[in-house]
């Protein structure tokens, strides 16, 4: 095993000011993707008032960028138990069998309720839901809408519904706000969030916002990397408050990144063109500057790997031939094909040049999906009383070390309702009463807004797809050596964001360098095979006191 690295201080709190205005409701939402939208539409039929907070405006999460579909046993001749296989498969041996019996048992009913509350999937002339196949899977039973936009869709079904009540007094939604903490009474239970928005309250516009419970569901930490396929509010700023309230978060080190990512050239940064994983499942192919098609022999599903076999060859590849990237080619579909199936895409490319019916398609591997998160039960909830959390912020144990293709909007949906049922179900018991918050006394400086390139490209070098102890150790020095300089940055957005980042890139920056071996979406590169003699377990973190404190957990252990 490695040596782990220097412990480090977190605080409690970021430097905010005071709450200029406040705020109630019995559940809080945060996030409106998927999972929140999900939620809170739930809580709403079974609870009192739900207020959902959303960083931007409705649409804006990642739900929207989801081209490839949602993956459910649909088709009769598909079974909850193969795709729980596949699921186990892809989760190379850390995925909680509980969990993913849940998802794929729990996953086919939830996917026809999204489609009587309005989604519009894209159906096969029979008139049956059309279905195809990603990689890892063995069955066809990815759901699409519009081809390539099954995202956009499912977000626009959920807004819709959420508009139809949108005058119901019971369910209240803010948009343009930033949760920065969360609030805790003197037990350490979860009493509501601090929020920044946009044009309330005095200078600054933050105020407090008091609930029964707190839902987060604010996505992942895509933006902590210089390209990812993440949209720019992916700044992990639940994760990160729910850190330094005390949270347990658990498998950071574990994050996908997806082998197909348009290549734009040496220095494009934030975030970049997916070629989603559907281009290969349709027939598409994968070539290095030969031509040779290289992931032939490397794995039985050859181009249609789990993702992190995939992403694994390309990195092989390239360095073998010093290459900045490979090819996907899609040219022998057709373009009528291509228009049809993957509208968005054609489209895309050729607005940056590329016209993927005559030409390749230069490709690499880029951040795509953070696989672990805020540590939740099978009911969601966290390790602090009253905070739940779903969706890519959470780490529910479904996709282990790596998470199988199209199973994210689907945990989304399984998710979010079993978290609405367990806390209408715990308000009906006389569960998770009102509280009152524990006034802040740990308040410190932030990281300037324009630190956040500094971050990415120390976090990009030591913590990517390819990582060594020493690149994690230069990695994990160079957080500690931002965290630790002189600021007199005020409260912002970016300010926030940009401390968010570095506060998670040190944790996940340690597990990555603590786990001696290769598992999932990386590649260790002084330890580059699978030890599950060693490491067939989970690495937790909590902030304890005032330090970040790492552990391990043997799988056998680790039960939800």
């Amino acid at each position: 095993m490695t040596a782990h690295l220097p412990s480090v201080e977190l605080p409690r709190y970021l430097q905010a000011g005071d709450p200029g205005w406040s705020t109630s409701a019995d559940v809080i939402v945060v996030g409106s993707g998927i999972a929140g939208l999900t939620c809170a539409l739930r809580l709403r039929e079974r609870v009192g008032r739900v207020l959902l907070v959303t960083k931007t405006v409705l649409s804006a999460g990642s739900t929207q960028w989801a081209q490839g579909g949602i993956a459910a046993a649909l088709d009769p001749e598909d079974s909850p138990q193969e795709h729980l296989d596949d699921t186990l498969i892809a989760g190379v041996g850390l995925c909680d069998a509980d969990a993913v019996r849940a998802l794929v048992t729990e996953g086919p009913v939830r996917v026809r309720e999204l489609v009587a509350l309005g989604a519009e999937f894209d159906r096969a002339p029979g008139g049956d839901i059309l279905l195809t196949r990603e990689g890892g899977h063995h069955r066809d039973r990815i759901a699409h809408a519009g081809g390539d936009a099954t995202g956009a869709e499912i977000s626009r079904a959920l807004i819709a519904a959420l508009d139809r009540v949108k005058n119901d007094p019971e369910i209240e939604v803010i948009e343009h706000a930033l949760v920065v903490d969360l609030l805790t009474d003197a037990e350490g239970r979860v009493c509501g969030v601090t929020l920044h928005v946009i044009g309330e309250g005095q200078q600054g516009g933050v105020g407090s916002a008091y609930a029964r419970a707190v839902v987060l569901a604010t996505g992942g930490l895509g933006q902590i990397y210089s390209s990812t396929t993440n949209p720019s509010v992916a700044t992990g700023d639940g994760m990160a408050a729910a850190l330094r309230a005390g949270a347990r978060l658990t498998d950071l080190e574990f994050v996908q990144f997806h082998p197909t990512v348009m290549y734009l050239g040496e220095g494009a940064i934030g975030q970049q063109p997916l070629i989603s994983e559907a281009v290969r499942g349709e027939g598409a192919f994968l070539v290095d500057d030969t031509g040779e098609r290289f992931m032939q022999g490397r794995h039985p599903q050859a181009d249609l790997a789990p993702r992190d076999v995939v992403a694994r060859a390309i990195v092989a590849r390239m360095r073998e031939s010093g290459a900045e990237h490979v090819w996907l080619d899609a040219r022998h579909l057709s373009a009528d094909f291509l228009e049809r199936r993957f509208p968005s895409i054609v489209a895309r490319c050729r607005e940056l040049g590329c016209d993927p019916a005559t030409q390749l398609i230069p490709v690499a591997p880029a951040q795509h999906y953070a696989s672990g998160g805020i540590w939740t039960d099978l009911h969601g909830r966290s390790s602090i009383p009253g905070l739940y959390a779903c969706g890519e912020t959470a780490c529910t144990g479904v996709h282990g070390a790596n998470r199988l293709a199209s199973n994210s909007l689907l945990e989304g949906l399984v998710f979010a309702r079993r978290i609405a049922d367990d806390i209408a179900d715990r308000f009906a018991g006389g569960d998770l009463m009102a509280a009152v918050p524990v006034e802040p006394d740990d308040d410190r400086g932030l990281l300037a807004a324009d630190r956040r390139r500094a971050v990415q490209r120390a976090m990009t070098s030591g913590s990517g797809v390819v990582r060594s102890a020493a690149a994690t150790e230069e990695t994990h020095a160079a957080l500690r050596a931002l965290l630790a300089e002189p600021s007199s940055a005020q409260p912002t957005t970016q300010a926030w964001e940009t401390t968010n980042l570095a506060h998670l890139g040190l944790a996940l920056t340690a597990a990555a360098h603590a786990r001696a071996e290769t598992r999932g979406g990386h590649e260790r590169l002084d330890f580059p095979e699978r030890d599950d003699a060693s490491w067939l377990g989970h690495l937790h973190h909590v902030r304890s006191g005032r330090e970040l404190t790492m552990s391990y957990v043997h799988q056998e252990d680790s039960g939800r």
